[in-house]
C-alpha cells in the first residue's frame, strides 16, 4: 500500500514538472507556469488576439500583419506560425503558408494533421488534373438493398446524382423510383403514375428539371417532375415512328431532344422536348451493319454514342442519326450496359467492370471490377462529391466508387469562420473538400464531430449547408480599356441578361477594369436593370488592370453569399501590363481558397488569351459568347446550382473565458463512409 501511494505522489510531481514546461497563457502562446508574462509575451498576446478575429472577418492581410507582429515578439510560437499559414492560404499566396507550416512541423508542432495539410496543398500547386484522371477506383462504401431482415430495394439499375447530394436509384424489380442521401437513407419512395412503373431501367434528369424514366416492360417512358410527380408518358409499343419494344437507356442533347435506345427494335428514337416523335437511327445502311441490341447511349457535343450488346463495341454517330464510325471495335465488351459521361470521358459498365473510354481516341481504362462474387453492374455515373455511384443488380447493391488517393488522403477539412459573439452560444462554418478541390456536398449532423479542448460539445445541431443556398453574390468587371469599349453594345446586353436572371435577394456589385479599378455599383440587381456604360464614373484608359480588379472583385466577396462568382467581360485580350502586381496563381489560389467562381464573357468570337484560360481552367466557371444562341442566363444557374463543400453548425461552449481573454481551441472531424478528415483551430469569446 505504502508503495502505492508513493508511486501516486512521484506521478504528480512528475506531471507539475511537465505542465511547467508546456502550458500555455490566456492567448494560447506558450508560456511557462513558473514566472509572471513577459512584456513582449504580452504584446504578442494582443497582435495575435487582433489577428484572430481579423482572419474571422475575411481580412486576411489584416491578420498577416497582425500575425506578424505578434512573431516578432514570439519568433519560435508554433500556434502563431500555425496561423500565420492559415491567413497566408486563405489570401491566395501558398508558399508562404508551406512555408509558415513547415516551421511548425520543424518545431514537432501539428503532427499527422499538419503534415496532411502541407502535403495537399503542395500536390494541388504541382498537380494537375491530367495526373489524376485515369487513376484506378475503389469502394468508399456501400449501400445494401437488404439490412437484416427488412427488405430496402431489389434489383438497383440505375442511378442518378443530385447537386446537393442525395441520388435518386431505380429499383427494377420492385418497380420503385428510390431518393436516398450521402448516407444511405430514404428520402422518399416513388411508384410511378396510378397503375405504378412496369421494369424501369433508367432515368434521367432533363434540361427542365424533370425526371424521365424508361419502362422496358412497359414500352413506354414516364416523364415525372422533380420530386417525382407524374406527369404523362412518352411513346408506346409497336415498330412505327414513335413507338418502342424494350426502351433501355436515356440521354438528351444541348437542343433538349430525347434519345432512348429501343432494344426491341434495334434502332434509337428522338423525341423533341415534349415528347413529339422526331425520327429514328441504326438500321442497316451502305457504310453501317446496323445496331443489332442497343443498350447505354450518351452525347457529347455534336457525338452521340450507343453501346451494342450483340457486338460488344460503342458506335458513334452524329445527332441526326448518321453514322460516324467504331469509336470502340467489336468484342471489347462482353456485355456492355449503360454510357455515362464524366469530363470528356465515356463511363461503361461492362459485366463487372467499369471502364473509361476516351471520347476523341476510343482508348479504354478498367477505373474498377466488382471481384468475382455474382455481379453486374448496369450503371456507374459520377456524382458531385467526385466519386461514381454505381448500381449492381445481381448483388442488390449501390456502390460508391472513389479514386484511390481520396481514400488514402482522406477529407480535407477547414474551419473557415467562428461567431462567438453570442456566447456561450458558437456558431461554426466548415468547408469540406477532397484532395482535389472538389467540394463534398450532402453531408448531415451525424457526419460532424466538434470537441472543445479535446472534450465534446454540448447540443451540436446542424443548421444548413451552402449547397442549399439559391441565392448569388456576383461581381461583374466589365473591361474598360478602349479596345474593349468597342463592344459597348454587346457588355450593355450581357449585363442586362445576368442582372435579370439574378435573384432580387441576391448581391450584384460591378467594376470597371481600367489603369485603376473602380467599384461602380454593389446592391440589389434591380439597380442595374438599365445599366449602360457611358454611366460609368471609371474613364476608358489604354489598358486593362486585370489582376488589381480580379483582387478587389474578391475582396468584396469574401464575405458575401457562399454561392459566389466573379464574371469578366471582355474582348478576351491582354497586355503586358495585365497581370503586372498580382501573378496569375495567387489570383488563382485566392479564388480557389475562398470559393469564389470565375467566369468569362468574349464580346468577340476569337480565341481567349492564355491568362485568362489559366483562370478558367483553375477556378470553378466556364467561358461564354455573348450572342450565344441559348442566352446568358445560364450563367446564373451554373453558379447557383455550383457545389459547395460548406456548412454551418451550432453548439454550447462550457470553456472558460477568462472575460473573454482565454484562447479556446476548438476541433471538428467530418465522417463519410470510409473517409474522414479533421481540422483544429481556436477562438476568443467577447470581452466582457
Amino acid at each position: 500500500m505504502k508503495n502505492r501511494i508513493l508511486k501516486f505522489v512521484i506521478f504528480i510531481i512528475f506531471s507539475l514538472c511537465l505542465n511547467a514546461q508546456t502550458t500555455t497563457d490566456s492567448a494560447g502562446l506558450k508560456v511557462p507556469d513558473d514566472r509572471i508574462r513577459s512584456s513582449d509575451e504580452g504584446f504578442a498576446a494582443v497582435e495575435f488576439r487582433r489577428g484572430v478575429q481579423a482572419y474571422y472577418k475575411g481580412a486576411f492581410n489584416e491578420a498577416i500583419m497582425q500575425f506578424e507582429k505578434a512573431l516578432s515578439y514570439l519568433p519560435n510560437d508554433n500556434l502563431i506560425l500555425d496561423w500565420l499559414g492559415k491567413s497566408y492560404y486563405k489570401a491566395g499566396m501558398e508558399g508562404s503558408a508551406l512555408s509558415y507550416w513547415n516551421s511548425a512541423l520543424d518545431n514537432g508542432y501539428g503532427g499527422l494533421l499538419l503534415q496532411n495539410k502541407v502535403e495537399i496543398v503542395r500536390e494541388r500547386r504541382v498537380t494537375g488534373d491530367s495526373s489524376y484522371k485515369n487513376m484506378r477506383l475503389s469502394e468508399a462504401g456501400s449501400f445494401s438493398g437488404q439490412k437484416e431482415e427488412q427488405l430496402i430495394f431489389s434489383g438497383p439499375i440505375s442511378v442518378l446524382p443530385n447537386n446537393d447530394g442525395t441520388f435518386w436509384v431505380v429499383s427494377y424489380t420492385s418497380n420503385e423510383l428510390l431518393l436516398l442521401n450521402q448516407n444511405g437513407f430514404i428520402i422518399n419512395r416513388v411508384s410511378g403514375p396510378l397503375n405504378g412503373f412496369d421494369r424501369p431501367v433508367d432515368v434521367i434528369r432533363l434540361k427542365d428539371k424533370n425526371l424521365l424514366v424508361s419502362e422496358s416492360a412497359g414500352d413506354r417512358l414516364a416523364l415525372l417532375d422533380s420530386k417525382g410527380k407524374f406527369i404523362k408518358y412518352i411513346g408506346e409499343k409497336g415498330r412505327s415512328l414513335g413507338q418502342i419494344v424494350g426502351p433501355q437507356y436515356l440521354a438528351q442533347d444541348s437542343l433538349e431532344r430525347i434519345y432512348v435506345t429501343d432494344y426491341g427494335n434495334r434502332r434509337v428514337n428522338v423525341f423533341d422536348k415534349d415528347g413529339t416523335p422526331l425520327f429514328f437511327f441504326g438500321n442497316k445502311k451502305s457504310d453501317f451493319d446496323g445496331l443489332k441490341a442497343p443498350t447505354g447511349i450518351a452525347i457529347i457535343n455534336e457525338s452521340v454514342f450507343v453501346a451494342d450488346e450483340v457486338f460488344g463495341c460503342i458506335f458513334e454517330f452524329d445527332r441526326a442519326g448518321n453514322f460516324i464510325r467504331e469509336l470502340v471495335e467489336k468484342n471489347t465488351f462482353s456485355k456492355p450496359e449503360s454510357i455515362k459521361i464524366w469530363g470528356e470521358d465515356l463511363v461503361v459498365c461492362d459485366k463487372n467492370k467499369i471502364l473509361s473510354v476516351d471520347s476523341q481516341t476510343g482508348s479504354v481504362f478498367e477505373y474498377v471490377r466488382t471481384g468475382n462474387a455474382p455481379s453486374r453492374v448496369t450503371v456507374a455515373s459520377p456524382d458531385v462529391n467526385g466519386n461514381l455511384l454505381a448500381t449492381d443488380i445481381v448483388s442488390n447493391e449501390v456502390y460508391v466508387m472513389s479514386k484511390i488517393q481520396e481514400l488514402v488522403g482522406g477529407l480535407f477539412v477547414q474551419i473557415e469562420h467562428v461567431d462567438s459573439s453570442k456566447f456561450p452560444n458558437v456558431t461554426v462554418e466548415l468547408k469540406v473538400e477532397n484532395r482535389h478541390r472538389q467540394p463534398i456536398v450532402g453531408l448531415q449532423e451525424n457526419n460532424f464531430y466538434i470537441t472543445e479542448n479535446n472534450r465534446p460539445v454540448s447540443h451540436l445541431k446542424y443548421i444548413g449547408s451552402a449547397a442549399n443556398n439559391k441565392d448569388a453574390d456576383i461581381t461583374i468587371i466589365i473591361d474598360n480599356s478602349n479596345d474593349s469599349l468597342l463592344y459597348a453594345e454587346q457588355i450593355e446586353i450581357a449585363v442586362k441578361e445576368i442582372v435579370a436572371k439574378m435573384s432580387p435577394t441576391s448581391v450584384l456589385r460591378v467594376i470597371s477594369a481600367g489603369a485603376i479599378p473602380v467599384l461602380e455599383y454593389v446592391g440589389n440587381p434591380d439597380g442595374c436593370r438599365n445599366f449602360s456604360i457611358a454611366a460609368l464614373k471609371n474613364k476608358p484608359s489604354d489598358y486593362s488592370a486585370v489582376d488589381l480588379s480580379l483582387r478587389l472583385a474578391c475582396n468584396e466577396l469574401i464575405n458575401g453569399a457562399k454561392k459566389r462568382s466573379i464574371v469578366m467581360i471582355s474582348n478576351g485580350e491582354v497586355d503586358f501590363t495585365a497581370f503586372e502586381k498580382y501573378n496569375l496563381s495567387e489570383l488563382t489560389c485566392y479564388m480557389s481558397n475562398n470559393s469564389i467562381g470565375f467566369n468569362f464573357i468574349q464580346t468577340v468570337q476569337s480565341a481567349i488569351s492564355d491568362e485568362f484560360n489559366y483562370l478558367l481552367e483553375n477556378t470553378t466557371g466556364d467561358s461564354y459568347y455573348v450572342f450565344r444562341p441559348e442566352g446568358l442566363a445560364e450563367i446564373v444557374e451554373n453558379i447557383v446550382d455550383a457545389p459547395q463543400g460548406v456548412y454551418q453548425l451550432s453548439y454550447v461552449s462550457t470553456l472558460p473565458t477568462n472575460f473573454g481573454e482565454n484562447y479556446l481551441p476548438l476541433e471538428t472531424e467530418v465522417y463519410l463512409l470510409n473517409r474522414s478528415g479533421r481540422d483544429e483551430s481556436g477562438y476568443f469569446a467577447p470581452l466582457q
